[in-house]
């Protein structure tokens, strides 16, 4: 869990604002970064989306930070 916790350093943001950034309970928040607690796929979802990387590199499947690129539209 120490990616979640490095990456949302980096970002120069706090647990409080994780929370109001995905609508996860700070002490909640906390016990995912120290690995008391795993998240569900909405909430891995969430974390992704407001540290701007993917769900694979939270639950380290890939090194790459950067997420991927959104579909293209069908037209």
């Amino acid at each position: 869990m120490s990616r979640l916790r490095d990456l949302r350093k980096e970002r120069g943001l706090t647990q409080v604002q994780m929370q109001l950034l995905t609508g996860i309970d700070q002490s909640d928040y906390s016990k995912l970064e120290r690995g008391q607690r795993y998240y569900t796929f909405e909430q891995c979802r969430r974390i992704a989306s407001a540290l701007c990387t993917s769900m694979d590199y939270l639950a380290g499947l890939t090194d790459e930070k950067k997420p991927y690129p959104p579909p293209q539209a069908r037209g």
